[in-house]
């Protein structure tokens, strides 16, 4: 994995591209934000990247615990009363 830091020099976005076409890639902004840049080709690896997202993660932990279920008659019934 790769880091460049935006707050300097900004490489063009073609540049980006290519280095992501290599390896995954981090971009960092002058505010500290980070994102990941991949190419999408592996499903695996994919994956794996969303994985690492912890918030992403802690929210759909939180949504397969929730003891609320909702039978396929309740939720038409739901959608009939609208």
């Amino acid at each position: 994995m790769k880091t460049i830091d935006l707050s300097n020099k900004v490489p063009t976005l073609r540049k980006i591209l290519a280095l992501a076409g290599e390896d995954t890639i981090i971009l960092k902004t002058s505010e500290g934000q980070e994102f990941v840049l991949a190419e999408v080709d592996d499903f695996a690896r994919e994956v794996k990247l969303v994985a690492q997202k912890e918030e992403l993660m802690q929210f759909l932990e939180q949504r397969s615990n929730e003891a609320k279920r909702y039978t396929i008659s309740q939720v038409r019934e739901q959608f009939n009363n609208k």
